[in-house]
């Protein structure tokens, strides 16, 4: 039992808030049951999004509703704030917050108090100074996202089909994605698959017409499935028709235009940005110890380095890999890690609670999978690689098993199923993203043009 009540503030609903305040609730049982113990969650979204579904998601195998996992259907015992973290006084155990009610409030941020504090607020795109990349560029790392890149895709598909202008028509069927890693590989194998099926309902839209282009800095993609791999990724990709150029930047895509460091040129509506990522900016507005990076330093029982009551996980945290033979070595940022290392971070937190001893974060990394399509895919488990099909079915089979709740993981296998017996769906909803325009014009306005001040909410 914890001796004296405790409030337990955790920032971030992805993979380490969800996970972690799940852990906590079920050890944490009776202690919340009689008071002795209080979870809060703050996070900028009423849901965890698993991305991995997201290319599938954006090519519509996927009900874009079943990639996220409501955090207050399955945190029943706490507290779930949605608003943001904006600055983090360990020292004080404070916390300033805003919500979605604060600017109507006039009163300003909130202050919470807190006793242990759990920093897992993920990280962000990493953008680098492009020209014309904040004008024109689409990001692929929130469900919103994945749901616009879908629609723009298959615009761009009708807008082709409709002009009579043949640069118009080149510009709109060339798709440019930047990044070799996970996110930028599946995001293009998913939505060239999407876009090569659709446009056998397009009279004078073809396969050929289009231009797939992937832009690596690097030289080779997927480096997480290893050397061989990457290569016949890289292989498959072109026998597909999509022009993969490694060791090239994207310079400039003002205009619309997207210039190459290999001085290539592409008129071009659609440019998709996955390079990278960065830790949170919340982590720079806090007291606590950061490494060159910008992470949290860690120690390998998931505690803040030199401080007490402060733990992180996930992308927010450099953890050290006690199973590398290296010394120094840090666990990767990705989901593999974030969901195991949430368990241990939950239980550490009841230990310290409790008085008793920590435990000691270690996984040997057991291999990656990666998705290129339908039925396509490489896979490197436990030293095995795999290639098209089976590497699929170990895709889909892997992730089924680690989606969260029972109701997520019967729903996803469902439309699996059913997408095996129907034919794809290649609508758009455009209107999704403005969903007050018709109405401002029949009322007489004129549509606005501008994003809401809050994206992720209606217009």
């Amino acid at each position: 039992m914890v001796k004296e009540p405790a409030r337990i503030l955790v920032v971030g609903g992805g993979y380490v808030g969800m996970y972690t305040a799940l852990r906590l609730q079920r050890k944490l049982k009776r202690e919340l049951r009689q008071g002795l113990a209080e979870i809060t969650v703050v996070t900028p979204d009423p849901y965890m999004t698993y991305q991995p579904f997201l290319p599938e998601a954006a090519a519509g195998s996927i009900s874009p509703r079943h990639v996220v996992v409501p955090l207050r259907r399955v945190l029943g015992q706490c507290n779930v704030v949605i608003g943001e973290a904006r600055t983090i006084d360990h020292t004080a155990r404070t916390a300033t917050i805003t919500t979605l009610a604060t600017e109507e409030e006039g009163t300003g941020a909130r202050r919470l108090t807190y006793d242990e504090l759990v920093l897992a607020p993920g990280s962000v795109s990493r953008a680098l100074p492009v020209p014309g990349l904040a004008d024109h560029g689409i990001g692929f790392k929130t469900v919103e996202e994945a749901i616009g890149l879908r629609n723009h895709v298959i615009e761009q598909l009708d807008i082709a089909s409709s002009t009579r202008d043949p640069a118009v028509r080149d510009a709109a069927l060339t798709f440019v994605f930047v990044g070799g890693g996970y996110a930028g590989v599946e995001a293009l194998g998913e939505l060239e698959d999407m876009a090569r099926y659709a446009a056998r309902h397009y009279h004078n839209v073809t396969r050929d017409d289009m231009k797939w282009i992937l832009v690596e800095a690097t030289d080779r993609i997927l480096p997480e499935v290893g050397e061989e791999l990457g290569r016949y990724t890289v292989t498959e990709l072109r026998r597909r028709n999509i022009d993969v150029r490694l060791g090239t930047r994207l310079t400039s895509c003002a205009d619309r235009v997207a210039v190459l460091s290999d001085g290539a040129r592409f008129p071009t509506r659609t440019v998709v940005w996955t390079a990278g990522v960065k830790p949170h900016p919340l982590l720079a507005s806090t007291d606590l110890p950061l490494t060159g990076r910008g992470r949290l330093r860690c120690t390998a029982e998931l505690a803040v380095e030199g401080v007490t009551h402060a733990w992180a996980a996930g992308d927010a945290a450099a953890v050290p890999d006690v199973t590398a033979r290296e010394p120094g070595t840090e666990c990767a940022p990705n989901a593999q890690h974030a969901v195991r290392q949430a368990r241990v971070l939950g239980d550490n937190i009841v230990h310290s609670l409790r008085g008793e001893p920590l435990e000691t974060y270690a996984h040997k990394y057991a291999g990656s999978v990666a998705s290129l399509g339908l039925h396509k895919g490489v896979a490197q488990i436990y030293g095995r690689r795999l290639k098209g099909y089976p590497a699929w079915f170990m895709h889909r089979s892997y992730h089924l098993s680690r989606v969260p709740t029972a109701n997520r993981k019967a729903r996803v296998l469902a439309e699996w199923t059913l997408s095996g017996l129907f034919k794809r769906e290649i609508v758009s909803l455009g209107s999704l993203e403005h969903p007050r325009a018709e109405f401002e014009l029949a009322a007489g306005g004129k549509p606005s043009q501008r994003p809401p001040q809050n994206p992720k909410g209606s217009s």
